[in-house]
């Protein structure tokens, strides 16, 4: 059986993310991480399975936790309206959980397993001894009984999206001498989408230089979700694929490897005052659904964004991370960043927008920029990715500069990147 040091140095991650979706302030965090790691320590002994680790690890947590909660409570250091989000050592009386317990019992089994221990319909159909349609219509059941006990309106957000065009539209991008103003920017990084009831839009990407439309997505938030405990809502990504690439096209590959024809997607994803971030990602995989949540290792690599998963920042304003002078960009030190960097008029077509323009720095992505131009509601009109002209040649076999010789050129930090394609989104 391997050591506590060594199971505990393999989980830390997944434990310090669990603790910054409950802990807000980095020094209670801190001081939560060390409790829980040395109660464990003091009860090591009485486990038997290592595989079972991290579950009983977290189960520490929780105790620590509830005990923190009731402190704070105790010592009135938290203001009036901040401890529902303390978890106690029993299921909160929140409002989700007293819905469900108001439920029958078959609708309140169905609803848990399917959402609170993200069984697949196949596993819950295996288990009750029923066929998989009889799960899917008690669930169809279920919500819809759920939805008309809650107490807060469910809306479906039935507004009609426009169509995107199958070509990019011609648009200018003219910077303005007025300062940027304040946005409160809520959507989801890199699928443009708010994560809250109601919410639905479409988007696209069109490559450079052919400016054709190749796969474009439906986003809609379906409903309310709880991960680890963590309340979010469902957003589903559904793939609509544009047009096929030619065999000879030196874009085909690397269309390929970005994923975005992969097929659908489901996300859990969770809005706060103060910022936005995914909790969990979902997709088919040879007949297999995969589930990824913010506790899993590698879950940072693809959906985490931030120390901890805390998410991208809501409010936002110049902070002097990046700096712009035409194509001459200038990051600090270490190369990474998101900043807002100026106000610009955008002429999409035949629509003018007053934006601010937000460049994130190999933050989201190592290798490569972005520009994302926001309206005053923080809603995207134009996105534009810049690759480095170095970024996974040794795949391709080609710069970008030769890949793509016409495209648009930034230099940042003296490196150069090259624009590969853009996103817009319609409402």
């Amino acid at each position: 059986m391997d050591t506590f040091e060594e199971l505990l140095e393999r989980h830390q991650a997944s434990l310090r993310r669990w603790i910054a979706v409950r802990v807000r302030q980095d020094a209670d965090a801190q001081d939560l991480f060390q409790e829980t790691c040395l109660a464990a320590y003091r009860g090591f002994h009485s486990l038997r399975d290592e595989g079972a680790f991290l579950p009983w690890l977290l189960g520490v947590a929780r105790h620590k936790y509830a005990d923190w909660c009731r402190r704070k409570a105790a010592s009135r250091e938290t203001l009036p309206g901040t401890l529902p989000e303390c978890e106690a050592p029993v299921p909160p009386e929140t409002d989700v959980m007293e819905t469900l317990n108001a439920l029958g019992e078959r609708d309140r089994i169905m609803l848990t397993l399917f959402y609170q221990r993200r069984m697949p319909q196949s596993r819950i159909a295996e288990a009750a001894g029923i066929p998989q349609g009889t799960v899917k219509s008690r669930l169809h059941a279920a919500r819809a009984r759920f939805r008309q006990a809650y107490p807060y309106p469910m809306q479906k957000g039935e507004k009609n999206m426009q169509a995107l065009q199958k070509t990019l539209p011609s648009y200018t991008i003219t910077p303005k001498k007025e300062p940027p103003f304040p946005v409160k920017w809520e959507e989801m990084m890199g699928w443009f989408i708010v994560p809250r009831e109601g919410e639905k839009l479409r988007w696209g990407m069109y490559d450079l230089p052919s400016r054709k439309l190749d796969v474009a997505y439906d986003m809609q938030v379906t409903g309310r979700a709880l991960v680890h405990g963590q309340e979010g809502v469902e957003i589903t990504a559904r793939c609509l694929t544009a047009r096929e690439l030619e065999e000879n096209d030196p874009l085909r590959g690397p269309v390929q490897d970005s994923g975005a024809r992969e097929g659908d997607w489901k996300f859990v994803a969770q809005l706060k005052d103060d910022h936005t971030r995914f909790l969990a990602a979902e997709r088919m995989e040879n007949g297999a659904r995969v589930i990824s949540t913010f506790l899993d290792p590698d879950f940072m690599d693809s959906w985490g964004f931030g120390e901890d998963n805390r998410g991208n920042a809501v409010h936002i304003a110049p902070r002097g991370l990046i700096r712009r002078n035409g194509t001459e960009v200038h990051c600090r030190e270490d190369g990474e960043a998101v900043d807002m960097v100026g106000r610009c008029q955008v002429r999409l077509g035949e629509k003018t927008y007053d934006t601010v323009c937000v460049m994130d720095v190999n933050a989201y992505v190592p290798g490569v920029v972005s520009e994302q131009y926001l309206d005053e509601n923080g809603h995207t009109i134009l996105w534009r990715r810049f690759n480095h002209n170095e970024w996974k040649m040794e795949k391709y076999g080609k710069t970008w500069a030769e890949l793509l010789p016409d495209n648009e050129r930034l230099t940042v930090n003296g490196k150069l990147y090259v624009h590969w394609y853009d996103c817009l989104c319609v409402r």
